[in-house]
């Protein structure tokens, strides 16, 4: 029972070691779409005098997330992973990830990598305008997308931890999940 217990711990720390460094060879190359779930925050929901021009009204980094934001910055760069543009949802802490991972000037605000909307039509609207840029982007660096788990989930049916990394190409109508990364 106890060797069971411990292949079963191997096998589960090796395969996201191994997910890691496959998403890192992917980006290595450039030409990828990379979907970014924000660092750590803090709660989980937002608060209810929520305004997305206040950060003091928004879920935020903690300090540790703020830390994982600049150690996804310098793994990219260790890695030689070529940053060609980052685009961020609006909220205070998806922006603060991108600014604090990669270069600020390079940082653009998307509102379609907001929380998917619950209005169908307002959903369908940003999952379009998502995969336009996606579908458009033919950079040697890679593409980078900060969003949040919601986003991620809706365009390609996976979820993803604080700080983790979903590498993707458009397929078909979709997304095909080519890697991830996982930021400790």
């Amino acid at each position: 029972m106890l060797r069971h217990a411990i292949w079963i711990f191997a096998f589960f720390a090796v395969v996201p070691a191994q997910a890691t460094e496959a998403g890192w060879a992917l980006l290595r190359d450039g030409g990828h779409v990379v979907l970014l779930r924000h660092a750590m925050a803090q709660a989980t929901t937002e608060p209810a005098n929520f305004d997305i021009e206040k950060c003091s009204t928004q879920r935020n980094l903690t300090d540790r997330g703020a830390q994982q934001a600049r150690k996804i910055g310098a793994l990219f760069a260790a890695r030689a992973a070529p940053i060609e543009r980052v685009l961020s949802s609006r909220y205070c802490r998806t922006m603060e990830t991108a600014r604090l991972a990669f270069e600020d000037d390079i940082v653009e605000p998307f509102d379609a990598l907001d929380p998917i909307s619950k209005d169908e039509q307002t959903r369908k609207a940003q999952i379009q305008a998502i995969m336009k840029e996606i579908r458009d982007f033919s950079g040697s660096g890679n593409l980078i997308l900060v969003t949040h788990l919601e986003t991620i989930s809706a365009l390609t049916g996976v979820t993803a931890r604080e700080g983790e990394a979903v590498i993707v190409r458009a397929q078909d109508e979709g997304l095909h999940v080519l890697g991830r990364i996982i930021f400790n």
